[in-house]
């Protein structure tokens, strides 16, 4: 089973080593890895070009974009850069991040996820993060939810879904759409990847109206996005966040963004977002 990992990398020389060196060492090894520098000032491009002096199936692709540090569009729109020198020779593709160490059987698991079911669109392990001398798991989401840092995709899921979309949103209205195309999506516990650094820890201040400003263009209409915006301020306990995900919902609303779903994909998603709210207060 033929993957293809993509790796966009922003200033990532304390990491990006590391997460090579866990790549290279795979017990089945990937066909082409693509590490796509973007725009870094410190030492990540040299880093990366030493690994492709040894390895031959891992590439580099400079690119220069903002020196922002903000998720969405930035980081697909480098993703597509990697993409492009690849050919279509692949089985499965691969979205990491450059602040990640991979157990050395992960792809090997993950090929045999994807062997053993045809139906299966979409899996990968799950991130943990360092607490004093021990590695936690990095609990930010629900357990069946595929992390940003590491999503892994059948190829013709990935075609499916019409690809990544370029914008905030993108890891989650990414599984939603499988599930509109009847894919399956599996998350293996024994699969522990190290997270070096921890979701959002560098991202820009400006990005903290984006995750309203996804649930706009994902259709979750103004209902969900206040119960969601909710429950999540209650998990981080700030009142902030919740006034920021209702200002970027009505920022999105009033410039008229263009959503990233069609209307039976938001239809779809509403419904599949309120039936997992029931049955979680039947279970409760």
């Amino acid at each position: 089973m033929n993957f293809y990992i993509i790796i966009p990398a922003h200033n990532e020389e304390d990491s990006i080593a590391l997460t090579l060196e866990s790549l290279v060492s795979q017990t089945h090894l990937p066909k082409r890895i693509v590490v796509v520098n973007d725009n870094s000032t410190d030492n990540t491009q040299n880093i990366i070009q030493k690994f492709t002096n040894s390895y031959q199936f891992l590439t580099l692709v400079n690119i220069n974009s903002s020196d922002k540090h903000l998720p969405g569009a930035k980081i697909i729109n480098a993703f597509y850069k990697g993409y492009e020198t690849l050919d279509k020779d692949y089985d499965i593709i691969c979205k990491f991040d450059a602040d990640l160490i991979f157990p050395n059987n992960y792809l090997e698991q993950l090929a045999k996820h994807f062997h053993n079911n045809k139906n299966l669109g979409m899996a990968a392990g799950f991130c943990y993060i360092k607490k004093n001398d021990d590695w936690i798991l990095e609990n930010l989401t629900r357990k069946d939810h595929i992390r940003g840092a590491l999503k892994a995709y059948r190829k013709t899921c990935f075609e499916d879904i019409g690809k990544l979309k370029k914008s905030i949103g993108w890891d989650t209205v990414d599984e939603l759409l499988a599930k509109y195309y009847n894919w399956t999506i599996t998350t293996d516990e024994s699969l522990h990847v190290k997270h070096l650094k921890p979701t959002g820890l560098s991202y820009n201040k400006n990005s903290k109206y984006s995750q309203g400003e996804a649930f706009y263009k994902m259709r979750y209409g103004i209902t969900l996005t206040i119960l969601t915006a909710l429950k999540m301020a209650l998990k981080k306990r700030s009142l902030s966040v919740f006034n920021n995900y209702l200002k970027g919902y009505y920022k999105a609303n009033r410039s008229n963004i263009k959503h990233i779903v069609s209307e039976d994909e938001g239809k779809f998603i509403r419904k599949l977002r309120w039936n997992g709210i029931f049955e979680k207060l039947k279970s409760n």
